[in-house]
């Protein structure tokens, strides 16, 4: 079966008997894949057009519990209901699973069907509507780091998440053979993956035993986040299926390097043919517009570190130096200590990649606050600071990334440049999210905590 689906072919499909099942779903503030299956025979007679779900779905933690506080969804207004709007130009085969299809929906409102605000596919889509005035396209790619363990995800339930066994047991950094003994299960993500539409290019071993690294084909930036979400889904439900389990967290373990999430952008005429990035007469064949880019996002990084770092765990990574996980949000180039680094200088491809997301991060909001900021440098005329060159680690007087969620969400909160962008409302959302995310961290009593105070203290 051809990878890309139209409801005409999957109309014929499950005519054939070869498709039964197809999942309607929509990424959530986390970027989980949250919907309903449908029976194939329905979704093609109507359901195609929408269905409904409970709007806590926005308004809730990752451990989907309704949180108060938030003026879009709460108790007092009843919690009803929003509409999924299937977008068919997503449908696709899941190879992995039997006799599935998948589309991704946007969220409008049940009322007058307007799009939801807060939906990190609509705030996405509302910063690719500001490159129009440009006459211009985004492009992204974010290259996703994960740890693969022997042990299943029940497994690892059981025993706490302690002493689980990585599938590696050394570094493996592009080491061939340690990463022969996951194959198994990596060409199975790999190929299932392509199988399903998703132009996978290639996977390496990465720093971390058992810890590797899978990279897809540059796209514009709403396709990219929609395969993101699915490829990250799809890893987690092919490594079950193979009674392993997978961790996208920024830092499963202390002693261990963090699992990154790089995203690489740049900017393309309307018709996706000429880069507005290079210019071979300027110096590196960075544009003039890139300039002004890059430049937007050094100056608003730290304001838009929570799009990128969005949990507690997440500002473990900057924690340690020398573990390539960068603390200095400025730029570079091809330096892996700085927080953005300029790839393919001197070419059509010149781009700036941002190294500051971890593997936990939503991409539809990543990529959204990387637009807002690159913009912002545009629409100002910002001027490019020099790059940085040396160990950004040990460098003085240099633009820290913030250390903390607490930081990220002050920065977040007072943010002129991200309110204008996404609106009071939206941000206002993302701050609420961010600081019960705090708070629940603040209320809990550590192992570390423990195991140093229960005598000693």
């Amino acid at each position: 079966m051809a990878a890309k689906l139209t409801l005409e072919t999957l109309a014929k499909a499950v005519k054939a008997g070869d498709i039964d099942t197809v999942i309607v779903c929509f990424p959530d503030m986390i970027g989980r894949l949250i919907g309903k299956r449908f029976q194939a025979e329905h979704f093609v007679e109507s359901a195609h057009e929408e269905t409904h779900g409970c709007d806590y779905l926005l308004a809730n933690d990752i451990e989907m519990e309704p949180v108060p506080g938030y003026a879009a969804a709460n108790w007092s207004k009843g919690y009803g209901d929003f509409v999924f709007k299937p977008d068919l130009s997503t449908l696709m085969p899941v190879p992995w699973l039997s006799k599935t299809a998948l589309v991704l929906c946007d969220l409008v409102d049940h009322h007058h069907h307007k799009p939801i605000p807060h939906s990190p596919r609509a705030i996405l889509k509302g910063q690719l509507e500001r490159l129009k005035s440009l006459k211009a396209r985004a492009f992204f790619a974010s290259e996703l780091e994960f740890y693969l363990f022997d042990d299943s995800f029940r497994e690892a339930h059981d025993k706490g998440y302690r002493d689980l066994r990585t599938a590696g047991y050394y570094i493996e950094d592009y080491n061939v053979l340690q990463c022969t003994r996951e194959e198994p299960v990596m060409q199975a993500i790999r190929t299932n993956l392509q199988a399903a539409g998703i132009p996978v290019e290639n996977s390496k071993g990465e720093w971390g035993p058992g810890q590797a690294e899978i990279n897809v084909r540059y796209a514009d930036a709403l396709t990219m986040a929609d395969r993101h979400v699915v490829m990250k889904n799809g890893i987690k439900e092919i490594a079950d299926l193979h009674g392993k389990a997978v961790t996208f967290m920024s830092k499963w373990r202390y002693d261990l390097a963090g699992s990154s999430c790089h995203v690489h952008s740049s900017l393309w005429d309307a018709a996706g043919k000429s880069s507005l990035f290079f210019d071979p007469k300027a110096p590196h064949g960075m544009s003039k517009m890139m300039r002004h880019y890059v430049a937007g996002l050094v100056t608003y990084s730290r304001e838009i570190t929570w799009f990128l770092a969005p949990f507690m765990n997440s500002y473990k990574r900057f924690q340690q130096v020398g573990t390539f996980a960068p603390t200095r949000a400025i730029w570079s180039h091809d330096n892996r200590t700085a927080g953005f680094r300029v790839c393919g200088e001197d070419t059509k491809a010149v781009r700036i990649e941002c190294r500051v997301g971890g593997a936990d991060l939503n991409p539809y909001l990543a990529f959204a606050a990387i637009l807002a900021a690159g913009l912002a440098g545009i629409e100002q005329k910002l001027e490019l600071e020099p790059p940085f060159e040396g160990d950004a680690y040990s460098g003085k007087k240099l633009r820290e990334i913030p250390p903390t969620l607490r930081e990220a969400i002050a920065l977040m909160k007072k943010s002129k440049m991200l309110r204008g962008a996404f609106g009071d409302a939206v941000i206002d959302h993302y701050v609420h999210t961010a600081e019960w995310e705090q708070a629940e961290f603040d209320r809990r009593v550590t192992d570390l905590e423990l195991s140093r105070g229960f005598e000693r203290a």
